[in-house]
């Protein structure tokens, strides 16, 4: 596959604005992009040694995924998986007997159906809900719980777990043996297009009910307590080396790799809110990862 090719069409088509909705040559670059997103040849964010960040934003990767959204036409879909009709059922008897039909329909845009996946992928959805929209990238071994959700443009790299009533929003970036635990809430972008996405790098452990969101960059190894959340406009009180880590005009808010990250408190220091002895909330970071903490993450191997 031509990226570069792909690319310039990509970026020719966006720029041509609406005109013809149904553009053969624009869908076809599109159904390209969606394929190479699919495939993880296609990034919306890439690593890069160079950058600030350690990040590359792909913005003509986002703008063929708005692209999509302004080629598709509504239309009703069916459930993403449902019993065959018996003439369509294979002869021989089988252990397991398929999966059940949801009484359910969905109206989207056509560019964007559910995704179908085989025991060939290599990817695990429990069954009970769960959803993975067209034009994710999900690598071998990763697991995903019911109900989850991944949207258009997230990639979810090998061996980690999405868990139940987690969400993985469009263009996130997860890495390796990553485990978004109940509830996680990994917030997602497309515009601007040369904003970054949300970064979750290798061997992170996302708590449940955590947020993190506004291209928050969380560092490898990292662990983020149960209720953490993490924005741009939220400053970051690192106990364990006497700084404050805030983001900047020019750069999200960055975790540093293998921190701890608590939720706390912090007191207000005047007006009505220091009279009656209110706080407001703060991610603290109270410690850096160490053999005790991995011990107390370790779990999630059992379920893999």
């Amino acid at each position: 596959m031509n990226l570069d090719k792909l690319q310039e069409s990509i970026e020719q088509c966006f720029a041509a604005g609406p005109g013809d909705a149904r553009n053969p040559s624009a869908l076809a670059a599109f159904l390209e992009l969606r394929a190479a997103l699919e495939g993880g040849y296609a990034r919306a964010a890439s690593p890069d040694a160079e950058s600030p960040t350690g990040w590359r934003v792909n913005t003509w990767v986002k703008q063929g995924i708005l692209l999509g959204f302004r080629l598709g036409a509504l239309e009703e879909m069916p459930p993403a998986c449902s019993r065959p009709s018996p003439a369509a059922a294979p002869a021989q008897e089988s252990l397991s007997p398929g999966p059940p039909t949801f009484p359910l329909a969905f109206v989207d845009k056509d560019t964007y159906p559910a995704r179908r996946f085989t025991a060939g992928d290599g990817v695990r959805i429990v069954p009970g809900g769960s959803s993975v929209r067209a034009g994710a990238f999900l690598a071998r071994g990763v697991v995903c719980m019911p109900p989850m959700y991944i949207n258009t443009g997230a990639y979810v790299d090998e061996g980690s777990m999405v868990d139940s009533h987690a969400l993985v929003g469009s263009c996130a970036q997860i890495g390796k043996r990553v485990h978004l635990s109940a509830a996680a809430q990994i917030g997602g972008v497309l515009e601007p297009v040369n904003a970054s996405p949300v970064i979750i790098e290798d061997d992170v452990f996302v708590g449940g009910n955590c947020g993190v969101y506004e291209g928050t960059v969380v560092r490898r190894g990292a662990v983020l307590a149960a209720g953490a959340i993490l924005t741009r406009g939220a400053p970051v009180f690192d106990l364990a080396r006497d700084q404050i880590l805030r983001a900047t005009p020019a750069l999200p808010l960055i975790v540093p790799e293998n921190a701890v990250v608590v939720p706390g408190a912090r007191a207000i220091a005047k007006g009505k809110g220091q009279a009656w002895g209110l706080s407001l909330y703060t991610p603290v970071i109270v410690k850096y990862r160490d053999d005790k903490t991995d011990l107390s993450t370790a779990l999630e191997e059992l379920l893999r």
